[in-house]
């Protein structure tokens, strides 16, 4: 069944937390036979009830799912510091023509909902979570925290970003990431969501900011939020188009297949160079492409989280 996103009366999303824990549960699921067995040292969060045990902890709503009785437990918290890292600049904003279910998501809201399932793994781990969310401004700042009311509010604001398109159409990213560094002080694991829209001359400046991120002993993990059939591929049925740079607003008319061979080439120099520009800087690149679910994401987490650790 393909999950709806159903939007509130303010504009944002009203079943983001429903969907957070699904994506999880989906992915942990299919990693393991039970949803929990074998994996508690990750999730430090549930373990096999022994006979004699205080019943005060036992988990029914897994027991009616799997038959088994199991205990939630927090004795291998690690008390991680985790800050997510949002683009809202115009350009993930595309497609425009994106829905609302998620397999057919446009930039930022795959963005939203993976740093809403995120946030659901650091819960469940009682690890802190702070957010930044910049577009044409720095638009949001929460600190680490590890309160549900904290978690709520968190929520709300990734849910408002999704309908929140900045009407400036050039974003400095650089900018912004340099004063994200500045107010994260304890070491904490950084996960950076943005499509890397920017002008050439942007690209070292970001970079620059990106290091700056690493400060403090910091681990940086740049997700690369692309819709990879489009941007990359250029994935166009061969009639006439306008294609409209976002960030700047020039367009250009033409039928793709004549410039589709040569718009390959580069976006695959491009890309190339900015996971060889990653590595220089020891910064994790992940490739996040909106068509191809949040296993990755996910996966990303938990590596990065034991060599964290």
């Amino acid at each position: 069944m393909d999950l709806q996103l159903e939007l509130n009366k303010t504009g944002g999303f009203r079943n983001l937390d429903l969907l957070a824990k699904q994506v999880v549960e989906g992915f942990i699921a299919g990693m393991h036979k039970s949803p929990f067995h074998g994996f508690s040292s990750e999730f430090a969060e549930h373990k096999i009830y022994n006979q004699g045990e205080s019943t005060k902890h036992i988990d029914w709503k897994l027991f009616a799912k799997t038959d088994r009785l199991y205990t939630k437990r927090y004795d291998e918290e690690t008390n991680l510091r985790c800050h997510i890292i949002l683009d809202n600049s115009t350009s993930m904003h595309y497609p425009e023509d994106a829905g609302t279910s998620i397999s057919n998501l446009n930039k930022i809201a795959f963005s939203a909902l993976a740093s809403a399932a995120l946030m659901q793994i650091l819960k469940k781990q009682r690890d802190a979570v702070g957010l930044s969310i910049y577009s044409d401004a720095y638009d949001f700042y929460a600190p680490e925290k590890g309160s549900e009311r904290h978690h709520q509010m968190l929520l709300s604001k990734l849910s408002e970003a999704v309908t929140s398109k900045p009407e400036t159409l050039t974003t400095e990213t650089y900018t912004y990431l340099h004063q994200i560094a500045e107010k994260i002080h304890r070491r904490s694991l950084i996960f950076v969501f943005t499509d890397m829209f920017q002008t050439t001359e942007d690209d070292e400046k970001i970079f620059e900011a990106l290091r700056h991120l690493k400060h403090n002993k910091h681990e940086v993990v740049l997700f690369h939020v692309t819709d990879k059939a489009k941007e990359m591929s250029f994935d166009f049925d061969n009639t006439p188009k306008r294609f409209i740079d976002v960030e700047t607003g020039e367009y250009i008319n033409l039928y793709p297949d004549t410039i589709k061979d040569n718009y390959k080439a580069a976006a695959a120099v491009y890309f190339k160079n900015l996971k060889l520009k990653c590595g220089q800087y020891k910064i994790k690149y992940v490739e996040a492409d909106i068509k191809a679910g949040f296993n990755t994401i996910l996966t990303t987490y938990m590596v990065e989280r034991q060599k964290f650790v």
